[in-house]
């Protein structure tokens, strides 16, 4: 138990700094910090509302700890009397629609049978995708991979493909990125190794997203821009209360049901029989929607 309550204020201290780097690159916003204490265990909401980059963001820490139901056997597929888990998660909402949705978690879930793992990952989700920036976001994770282990990024870039996918609309929800779960270990060196993975991870984060909201924060939108955006995050609703494993096991564990839907946006959209302009931005992002894209180097997609 000692291990993961270490990992656990590692992971704390992480969503501090997270908090701390994106209040600064905003300028205006910054974040709440709700402490909520439950049966199970507890953590911290830092919510960020109307500032003048982000519209709405959540950076979140859990430690949590109970009985593992028969529900939760089902959705892991494991056995054991009972659990722990802790982990730092986050989601940003722009106000402007050329920035991009972007999500990070990171997390440690330990049973009484002997068996634990991490999980976690990052992805992007433009509103209008741009191929530049999204080979900007997805070589910054190569980078980070590649320092751990070269098999990381295409194995893991495969698997957000796979599960950022919305099988209902058949498009994925965004430009993937990476994910991963399940990563267990069988030596101190391997769990030391995915431990410092999920921290760079964490570290990675908002350094990538201060980037972008330092290069196109300011860029000029119309209400066109505006409409589409919110068509998309109708997507991001979809996905998240539809097929998001951590939403789904948060609120079957009996989490913190505010925490858990911090993760939605201020508003969404969702239009009836929806037809994008021919040539638009629109169409060209509904058309790189899709599974398989080498982000990196277009020169290899068929």
């Amino acid at each position: 138990m000692k291990r993961i309550e270490n990992i656990a204020e590692t992971y704390q201290h992480l969503q501090t700094e997270i908090c701390s780097s994106l209040e600064n690159a905003d300028g205006k916003g910054k974040f709440s910090h709700d402490n909520w204490e439950k049966e199970i265990g507890g953590g911290v909401t830092a919510v960020l509302q109307n500032g003048v980059i982000i519209e709405k963001g959540a950076v979140n820490f859990s430690f949590v700890k109970g009985k593992f139901s028969s529900r939760m056997e089902k959705l892991l597929c494991e056995k054991a009397e009972n659990y722990a888990a802790t982990g730092v998660s986050s989601i940003l909402h722009p106000e402007n629609p050329w920035m991009p949705i972007i999500h990070m978690n990171v997390r440690y879930f330990a049973l009484d049978n002997g068996i634990s793992w991490f999980g976690g990952g990052i992805d992007l989700t433009p509103h209008i995708i741009e191929p530049e920036n999204t080979a900007e976001f997805h070589t910054a994770l190569k980078t980070t991979c590649d320092q751990f282990d070269s098999r990381f990024y295409p194995e893991f870039k495969e698997w957000a493909d796979d599960y950022y996918f919305l099988p209902h609309r058949n498009e994925t929800r965004g430009v993937g990125g990476i994910f991963f779960d399940r990563l267990k270990y069988d030596s101190q060196e391997e769990f030391e190794k995915l431990f410092n993975f999920t921290v760079a991870l964490s570290q990675l984060y908002p350094v990538i997203y201060t980037s972008f909201m330092k290069k196109h924060s300011n860029r000029p939108y119309s209400e066109r821009e505006k409409n589409w955006q919110a068509l998309r995050r109708g997507r991001y609703v979809e996905f998240n209360l539809m097929h998001d494993r951590g939403t789904k096991f948060g609120l079957e564990s009996g989490g913190n049901t505010e925490s858990i839907l911090a993760s939605l946006p201020a508003g969404a959209a969702w239009e009836y029989n929806y037809s994008p302009q021919p040539g638009g931005f629109e169409e060209k992002t509904l058309s790189l929607l899709k599974k398989g894209i080498d982000w990196i180097n277009p020169k290899n997609n068929p």
